[in-house]
């Protein structure tokens, strides 16, 4: 009976987790550049062989795999100068082996362009930055990332991508890690644009009412059996 207890919890506890992954994408779901997580579950039979368990298998559910959705979402003008959207397979790389597809960028005070969270965005060689004067010119930046000051080239974005199988770790606020090999990315470079989350919302709300359903199953399973070990201790005091 306990055994019970044990596989409707660890139903519950994924259910739990599956509502916290979706909950995060919908608090995102106005975050530039965000990419949605997906989980999915597997069933595995406890072995018969270990101590305390009946003759008979058990069926348990466990997590199988957390992924990211890269899939691209839209894209929308800004007119901010500061503002990118990387068009396709390609990521901006910043310092750290960091990347993002984030755009909404920053120049701070000393002339380093930086994410919204201050961490610097790498160029051809090194941080990006801008001396005085650039800072008071006009910046452009073409589809091929490259950086110009009133007319003048002074830099180019380093945009990149990864091979299939690299197992990119998002780190939060768009940022990935990855200290694997990068390769250079053919994605365009939009100024004045940014991309959109990838998150659907209406999708994601059904997705999420699923979930709480499924969770409240397991919870009303797990009393159940509560109630009727409950009662077969009471009976059996009684004997």
């Amino acid at each position: 009976m306990y055994k019970g207890i044990y596989i409707a919890l660890s139903g519950a506890v994924l259910k739990q987790l599956q509502m916290d992954t979706i909950s995060d994408n919908l608090a995102n779901v106005n975050t530039p550049g965000f990419k949605k997580e997906n989980m999915s579950f597997k069933d595995y039979l406890i072995n018969p062989q270990v101590p305390d368990i009946e003759e008979e298998e058990r069926d348990m559910s466990t997590l199988s795999a957390e992924k990211t959705d890269f899939s691209e979402g839209s894209i929308f003008k800004t007119s901010n100068s500061l503002d990118l959207c990387i068009e396709g397979q390609g990521f901006i790389a910043l310092e750290g082996n960091r990347f993002t597809k984030r755009g909404d960028l920053k120049l701070t005070s000393d002339g380093f362009l930086t994410t919204a969270n201050g961490i610097k965005v790498l160029g051809e060689k090194g941080p990006i930055r801008l001396t005085r004067e650039q800072m008071q010119g006009t910046m452009k930046i073409d589809g091929e990332g490259r950086i110009y000051v009133n007319g003048e080239q002074v830099n180019a974005l380093k945009v990149v991508d990864f091979p299939e199988n690299a197992a990119l770790v998002k780190m939060g606020a768009g940022v990935f890690y990855w200290k694997g090999a990068v390769v250079k990315s053919d994605a365009g470079v939009k100024q004045g644009y940014l991309e959109a989350s990838n998150v659907d919302v209406v999708k994601e709300m059904v997705r999420l009412i699923d979930a709480l359903r499924e969770y409240e199953t397991y919870q009303k399973a797990i009393q159940t059996f509560d109630e009727a070990a409950g009662k077969v201790t009471n009976d059996m005091a009684r004997l």
